[in-house]
């Protein structure tokens, strides 16, 4: 079924679409992957199209577009789902800043900042809309997040001349080379590895040059191992401690009820992004206690998380899960593709380990519930949330009808 500019505008009716649901044959249960970025942040992919090409042929379909402080990617990825014929969903993400918690000390979901808070927005309305409010506070985020990112070119420009470094940028150059509206460090640090290979032609060159650069740092990655590079370039000269490094000024932040009353404004559903434990066992303080967590977030009226599998250990990662869905959460997984590592479009846990039945099926019921969400909105109605309530005792129907709305338009 082809989506008229992906608005469901032209879907049925809900109980006729349920109704024709339950007259198909039963299929398995889908790969979805709810939570990649796109060029229009920063992302492994080159191009829109690209995850689309790749979730076909590893039989991913659904995919949720989850940019950084933007929808400019939304009508490019609603053309491209129709193409391919993969349900899109689409969200956003934030950094927030929770001021009581970054004077505690305490650490939400970022291991190294106390008190930012990522944050997404979960089945927005497609095309995009928000109000003026809502729409300048958004643009105000990205002008100062570029803001950031033009001072660290310049800091690197001045770092490079006096080390006698024959590299230069021109930041609008840069941006408008290898970004879209959002310039962010990632570019700066995938500009630099991009001027190294073009200044040197031996890996032998390449790798001087960097450990110059890295001031007698030697690289770690392997020289044709660009992710690496431009991680180890990132690290080395623009996160805090570098040549490079620009703090963020607090108007790069909005606070929590902010964050959440534009997405809510967009139509969407505010959703808390989970990061678990991060590779050495370790958790945050704010999510040490599942518990404590869940509390947290009823409190604070977040009815929905997400979360990367293949950052986690599987074990820890699915009894969270289970956790959270035996307490009525909204739940999607997702990859990310925010940094220049192309993995693969299906998800599976950390160390590579396949996803169980049970957690792809929270999985879609998690979609599903987004799914009709997006669905309700674009006909007007009221979708998931009553308010800035989530309806979760009708969380099943709106399973059944997200499941109905995903096929009929595949």
């Amino acid at each position: 079924m082809k989506l008229n500019k992906s608005s469901f505008t032209t879907f049925p009716e809900q109980e006729e679409l349920i109704s024709w649901y339950k007259t198909q044959p039963q299929k398995p249960v889908p790969e979805i992957n709810g939570h990649i970025h796109t060029p229009h942040s920063f992302s492994a992919f080159s191009e829109i199209e690209q995850p689309f090409h790749l979730a076909k042929n590893e039989g991913v379909s659904v995919l949720g577009i989850n940019d950084f402080y933007t929808t400019d990617g939304y009508n490019e990825f609603a053309e491209q789902a129709e193409k391919y014929k993969i349900f899109p969903l689409f969200n956003i993400e934030f950094m927030a800043l929770q001021n009581d918690l970054q004077e505690a000390g305490v650490r939400v979901n970022d291991p190294n900042n106390p008190g930012r808070t990522y944050f997404s927005g979960k089945g927005l309305r497609q095309p995009a809309k928000m109000s003026e409010s809502s729409l300048k506070k958004v643009k105000d985020l990205q002008e100062e997040s570029n803001r950031q990112t033009y001072d660290m070119v310049e800091k690197l420009n001045a770092f490079f001349a006096e080390n006698e470094i024959d590299i230069q940028f021109d930041a609008a150059e840069v941006q408008q080379r290898l970004a879209k509206n959002l310039f962010r460090e990632r570019h700066i640090a995938q500009a630099i590895r991009i001027a190294v290979f073009e200044k040197e032609e031996t890996d032998l060159g390449r790798a001087a040059l960097l450990n110059a650069i890295f001031q007698g740092k030697t690289i770690k990655s392997a020289i044709d191992d660009f992710a690496g590079l431009e991680n180890e370039i990132r690290g080395v000269l623009l996160k805090s401690g570098g040549a490079a490094f620009v703090p963020e000024d607090p108007k790069a932040f909005l606070s929590l009820e902010e964050v959440k009353e534009i997405i809510i404004d967009a139509g969407g559903i505010p959703c808390y992004p989970v990061l678990l434990d991060f590779g050495n066992g370790n958790f945050t303080d704010y999510e040490a206690d599942k518990e404590k967590l869940l509390q947290e977030l009823l409190k604070n009226d977040v009815y929905s998380i997400e979360l990367i599998p293949a950052r986690n250990n599987y074990d820890i990662f699915k009894n969270f899960v289970k956790f959270f869905n035996e307490n009525g959460f909204v739940i999607t997984f997702g990859s990310e593709h925010n940094t220049p590592k192309l993995d693969p479009i299906k998800l599976s846990g950390g160390g590579g380990v396949e996803l169980d039945d049970e957690l792809k099926t929270i999985n879609y019921e998690g979609a599903a519930v987004v799914a009709a969400h997006q669905y309700l909105i674009a006909k007007g109605k009221e979708g998931y949330l009553h308010g800035k309530k989530a309806k979760t005792g009708e969380k099943e129907y709106f399973i059944e009808l997200g499941k109905a709305i995903i096929a009929y338009f595949q």
